[in-house]
């Protein structure tokens, strides 16, 4: 924790306290659940087929979420194999228009901004009161972690009503992909108030790629009932099975290059994408503050 974080009065203090204990108290029953089973039996479910059960789950969600099927390529809720087709459904091209410009970089989905900012001494500020070091994020390789030395991040929250397909902030080439095993807590606002360093302890797929101006690490952040991450030059699934080793695939040799607002890969249930930047990139636009709503394909630099 940083105390920089914090107010310097006294009062400021104890408010901030007191909310923290608050939000530890009402996040505390998530450390006692079995998140990888509960992962694995929402993974089934979505997956069932019976028509009238996985309707009756897509209309419940798009009523309760206000889901706005005028976007989805297929409006008619009877075409999906399952209720997870449906969460992964495509958007019409037009809905997401890519803001034009070879260094600016967009946002990969849709969502709500959690937090944005610099790369401080290498750590990444979570919310009032936690951060977290960019070399924990990913998986303890000192190397990679120092290419993004007083770089920038962004963290971008995924609700059930958003569209949970993620695509290229810029065009690159992929360089490398690792999965790091973890924790499968919520990701939402309550849960990263109150559990420290919760991306960092959460399951992830990282990927990284070369770009104009260096090398860009956008990375997926599992959940529970979200232990399922795909990428689009993966065959499967990466997860489950889940395994409890870090597990890196390389591809130098290979020249899989994806353009920006390309597909890159895929939520199966929603979660939070987190995406670093190196020092020479550019900046965030000051009209992104934490909290504010965005839409695949919006400028953020």
């Amino acid at each position: 924790m940083k105390g920089g974080n914090l107010s310097n009065t006294n009062q400021k203090q104890t408010q901030d306290s007191k909310v923290s204990k608050k939000d530890f108290w009402l996040t505390l029953p998530q450390y006692c659940l079995p998140q990888h089973s509960l992962s694995r039996l929402m993974h089934k479910i979505c997956r069932c087929q019976k028509p009238w059960f996985k309707n009756r789950i897509i209309s419940t969600i798009i009523k309760q979420y206000q889901v706005d099927m005028s976007e989805a390529v297929q409006p008619d809720i009877s075409h999906y194999k399952h209720f997870n087709a449906f969460f992964t459904r495509r958007i019409k091209i037009d809905s997401r228009p890519i803001a034009y410009g070879s260094d600016v970089l967009v946002s990969p989905v849709d969502g709500c901004i959690s937090q944005l900012g610099s790369i401080d001494e290498g750590r990444i500020f979570q919310a009032k009161g936690h951060d977290y070091s960019t070399l924990e994020l990913l998986g303890g390789d000192q190397q990679l972690a120092a290419q993004f030395d007083g770089g920038q991040f962004a963290t971008i929250y995924l609700s059930p009503r958003d569209y949970h397909r993620i695509h290229m902030p810029i065009s690159g080439k992929l360089t490398r992909m690792r999965y790091v095993p973890g924790k499968l807590f919520s990701v939402n606002p309550l849960t990263v108030r109150g559990v420290p360093r919760l991306f960092a302890r959460n399951e992830r797929v990282i990927t990284i790629f070369q770009t104009d101006f260096g090398p860009i690490a956008l990375i997926l952040v599992g959940a529970i009932f979200v232990g399922s991450m795909e990428t689009v030059w993966h065959e499967g699934e990466i997860t489950p099975p889940y395994t409890k080793d870090i597990l890196d695939w390389h591809y130098t040799d290979t020249h899989i290059r994806l353009n920006k607002g390309e597909e890159m890969g895929r939520f199966n249930m929603g979660s939070t994408v987190v995406l670093l930047l190196p020092a020479d990139a550019p900046t965030w636009t000051e009209e992104w503050k934490a909290e504010m709503k965005i839409k695949l394909g919006q400028a953020l630099t």
